[in-house]
């Protein structure tokens, strides 16, 4: 009860959120995680500088789609279905001499499925989407799963559409810029409009890059400076060998950094936005990728090295991201956890320290990492991966368990299993599944069980696999 002739204190207003998706950005990417990075992330790595490195922060898929489907439902994808990037041929349609038919997956993400935006907006926030959307065609676009406002986000899961990364984009939802504009630039001027709108009342900007995804295409400023850095420091390409794939060793692509270093710059324009606006003081920022770089095919731009493998593989450099968290009042500047989190983890997190209640009926299977971002240490238990598809970067349909520092990943084509001990064995080098036969069996079980509550789909066999022509994965 508030004090006679006092006037009651105003409750505070709820936390701002912006989270940042970038695509296809590699964990060795980015100067804060890899400080030898060939590629130069100023605007992140100080953004790092002001707040939480989650060095053990996973995408819950592989490839695009059902990572972005976990980020906005706190759901792993497979229960809600979309396991594969959306585009991806289904079973009566796949034509590839592989072993093992691919399981069929959603192509959208189902408007019944309550997502981080409607939960907001719900509780009278603004919500803003810009950038790739890539969760199904238009009766299910951003503007129809909670968001206010769509710059940019469709059924395609690149910028494919008129000149790509430059204006004029061919995109129904993105009207032209100038010609020449460049497309991370004006996804950042768009959040940065919508931030200035809405100061006044709590908002959601969700800003999703379609960088750093192909099309391998550069600013000509950009691309030039990173062909002079590459010879300056003497970089030549050198390759290694991921299954029936080279995989890139060495980071020195001239256009992918230049695409990176623009994906930071924009980055900047919003952080800088918030600063200005002195808004930093009550709004949460998320930064963090959907999957590992693409190491493997495509133009194998990046190498993760010293993680193994990249998009489209269960090994870490598919699927660790450097992701960085600052919130008010509960990250230290500079801090470092090495808690264990997952993509389902963020919408549970993000209501937990905007001080909302998990709303009624509600389906998680991620949990809030408040306790992490304020220094905690914890366990969190075991988080699971299922990948039942044969992707475009040469990876086995495959599910994998990471339970503390262990790590298991089940090839589903023959049934074997690779055994890891991370602390240890960051790049998965040493297979020490004949070594620990227990853990091994206990591991698989966990992933059978995890699979069986949350309705996965299987591949099964291709009765039309030749074993004597070449591999579909090649």
């Amino acid at each position: 009860m508030a004090a006679i002739g006092c006037a009651a204190e105003e409750p505070a207003p709820p936390l701002n959120v912006v989270f940042i998706l970038v695509d296809d950005l590699g964990y060795m990417d980015v100067g804060a995680f890899n400080p030898d990075s060939f590629y130069e992330t100023p605007n992140i790595d100080g953004f790092a500088a002001s707040g939480m490195r989650l060095t053990d922060a996973y995408a819950a898929a592989s490839v695009c789609s059902p990572t972005r489907a976990s980020i906005l439902t706190g759901q792993y994808p497979q229960r809600i279905g979309i396991t594969d990037y959306i585009g991806a041929s289904q079973p009566p349609d796949w034509g590839r001499n592989t072993r093992l038919l691919p399981a069929p997956y959603s192509e959208q993400l189902e408007l019944e499925v309550p997502t981080l935006a409607e939960m907001l907006r719900e509780r009278g926030y603004a919500t803003f989407f810009a950038g790739k959307w890539h969760l199904g065609s238009e009766p299910f676009w951003p503007e129809r799963q909670g968001f206010d406002h769509n710059l940019g986000g469709i059924t395609r899961g690149g910028p494919y559409g008129g000149d790509r990364y430059f204006s004029p984009y061919g995109n129904p939802r993105l009207p032209d810029g100038p010609p020449g504009e460049h497309l991370p630039a004006r996804l950042a001027q768009e959040t940065v409009a919508f931030i200035e709108a809405n100061r006044a009342r709590p908002f959601l900007a969700y800003l999703s890059f379609y960088s750093v995804h192909t099309p391998l295409m550069a600013r000509p400023d950009l691309e030039a400076k990173y062909e002079e850095k590459r010879s300056r420091l003497g970089l030549e390409a050198e390759w290694g060998q991921e299954g029936f794939r080279r995989v890139r060793q060495v980071q020195e692509h001239a256009v992918y950094g230049a695409m990176v270093e623009a994906m930071d710059e924009a980055v900047g324009a919003v952080l800088d936005a918030l600063e200005r606006l002195e808004l930093e003081g009550r709004t949460i920022v998320i930064f963090t990728s959907d999957n590992g770089g693409l190491s493997t095919s495509e133009g194998h731009p990046t190498s993760n090295l010293p993680l193994r493998g990249g998009k489209g593989w269960s090994f870490e450099g598919g699927i660790r991201e450097p992701t960085i968290v600052r919130v008010p009042g509960v990250t230290a500047a500079g801090s470092t956890s090495g808690a264990v989190v997952t993509s389902p983890d963020w919408v549970p997190t993000i209501l937990d320290v905007a001080g909302f209640t998990v709303p009624d009926g509600a389906t998680f299977d991620g949990l809030s990492i408040a306790p992490a971002l304020s220094g905690e240490t914890r366990d969190r238990g075991p988080i699971f991966w299922h990948y039942p598809h044969y992707g475009n970067q040469g990876g086995f349909p495959s599910g994998a368990v990471r339970d503390g520092a262990w790590k298991l990943i089940e090839n589903y084509e023959d049934g074997s299993f690779l055994l890891f001990n991370l602390r240890d064995d960051v790049g998965e080098k040493n297979d020490l599944s004949g070594e620990y036969p227990d853990r091994v069996r206990a591991m698989s079980n966990m992933l059978a069980a995890w699979r069986l509550e949350v309705g996965a789909t299987m591949p099964t066999v291709n009765e039309s696999y030749d074993p004597a022509a070449p591999s579909g994965r090649r």
